[in-house]
């Protein structure tokens, strides 16, 4: 036997396409930067911090990250991909308890100590998805992109509309 004694009793989830993984993934990526930038702040709100990692893309990041692991694992690189995924699940889960110290004024959780295990994180996101197919990558990077670009161009629109209503008046 191979497997697991229960394995002809469990019926597993057949994974989606690749491709709709590494979207999120990388979404993620920009959630854990934004939240970077939400430390550097004076007085950083460390419980709406906490909360970035739950909501979001990052709330599905554990079966996003295991997935693609799978995939890596499937083209030979499982290893590696699979202690990226412990890496960065490691060093959220440490960051999220120093959110929760900070949060309760604890002093030996500084920013810094936060500031490393979010690049902890970060480093291994991208070491994850260098196990990535390139074009199934610039895909991913495309729709992403996508996703986040209408905040972007939001106030250009609204530019515009203003001055025509300036103009109006």
């Amino acid at each position: 036997m191979a497997g697991s004694v229960f394995d002809r009793y469990v019926k597993r989830k057949k994974l989606e396409p690749l491709e709709s993984y590494v979207p999120a993934v990388i979404l993620t990526e920009f959630q854990i930067k934004d939240l970077e930038k939400n430390l550097e702040v004076e007085q950083p709100q460390y419980a709406a911090c906490r909360s970035l990692l739950r909501y979001g893309a990052a709330a599905s990041l554990r079966a996003d990250i295991r997935a693609v692991a799978q995939y890596a694992s499937d083209d030979g690189k499982g290893k590696v991909a699979f202690d990226n995924v412990d890496q960065c699940l490691r060093a959220l889960e440490e960051l999220d308890s120093l959110l929760l110290h900070a949060s309760r004024n604890d002093p030996e959780a500084s920013v810094q100590l936060m500031k490393g295990k979010i690049w902890d994180a970060l480093n291994a996101l991208d070491s994850l998805l260098q196990t990535v197919p390139s074009d199934v990558l610039e895909k991913g990077k495309a729709i992403a992109d996508a996703y986040r670009t209408p905040e972007d161009a939001e106030p250009e629109e609204l530019d515009q509309e203003l001055k025509q209503l300036e103009s109006i008046l």
